[in-house]
């Protein structure tokens, strides 16, 4: 088979973009710094344009909340949803970046991170934070809901140039040969689909603009984390049937769907559930 640049980009990157002295600083690490501050200039920037009365250490203190708590959350949520029983018998490789064996302790950084754990205790951070801040609410969750998509692009870009999180085979034209698939080699290759081009387009950029218009209309004004929810869910549970599942899971869970899928199944009714919860309570206010 005969491959085009494009089934070749997979290898045109390396996941390390530099050495600081025996230490690897690896691209994923530095995209999410990139999502962070995408997401906090954006936020600043529509807070401004709507007058929403936000200062700078208000919105400073606050995004450090958030961090803290995606970070914490999606170490863990990986750790929980997808690799409990390994980290159960080694509880020290969870959050310390370092192994040990025989001939002693190496650096190996922190590898797992699960969306779906950032979403969780990041949502009960930025509660905290906001309360903390004296902020409101309400407000301040519709808006970082709406600029998250926005940071999510920078992960899977960087989870592209990684490698890692590919797609299933596949003989179209689409697919890409990526090194980390372990599968085949240059001389009879096995094509995958870009699964994380894939997520970063939709459950990135695609749903930001769904969110920034539908909050045009005066009755969704306030509701974009139910539609964030909703939204997310539906892009990425589609986007699984193209993206390989984790190999110690496969699609063993209800209805034979993948770990992600699950947790996406879950987000699209609690944000169902959240939108007519807060119809309800808007009816019931009109009409006491």
């Amino acid at each position: 088979m005969e491959l085009s640049w494009w089934n070749l980009i997979p290898t045109y990157f390396d996941g390390t973009a530099f050495q600081l002295g025996s230490f690897p600083v690896r691209w994923y690490g530095i995209m999410y710094i990139f999502a962070f501050v995408t997401a906090y200039i954006t936020m600043w920037k529509i807070s401004q344009k709507e007058k929403l009365g936000y200062t700078k250490d208000q919105l400073d203190n606050f995004f450090t909340w958030i961090i803290a708590g995606i970070l914490l959350g999606a170490r863990l949520g990986y750790v929980f949803f997808y690799k409990a029983s390994y980290y159960l018998s080694n509880p020290s490789e969870i959050l310390f970046p370092m192994v040990h064996d025989d001939l002693g302790y190496h650096f190996v950084g922190i590898s797992g991170m699960s969306y779906h754990g950032g979403l969780v205790v990041g949502l009960l951070f930025m509660y905290i934070g906001a309360k903390r801040n004296k902020l409101d609410i309400w407000k301040t969750f519709n808006l970082a809901f709406l600029v998250t998509p926005l940071a999510y692009t920078w992960g899977r870009w960087g989870n592209f140039i990684n490698g890692e999180l590919f797609g299933e085979a596949t003989t179209s034209a689409i697919g890409m040969w990526f090194p980390l698939a372990h599968d085949s080699t240059l001389a009879n290759p096995i094509l995958h689909h870009p699964s994380q081009l894939y997520e970063m387009v939709f459950e990135g950029i695609v749903l930001f603009i769904v969110l920034y218009n539908l909050r045009k209309i005066p009755k969704l004004h306030d509701k974009v984390p139910c539609l964030y929810l909703m939204g997310y869910g539906l892009f990425r549970f589609f986007i699984e049937f193209f993206r390989k599942p984790d190999a110690h899971l496969g699609r063993v869970d209800l209805f034979g769907m993948s770990r992600g899928q699950t947790l996406c199944s879950a987000m699209i009714i609690a944000g169902l559930v959240w939108m007519i919860y807060l119809f309800y309570k808007e009816k019931k206010a009109n009409n006491p």
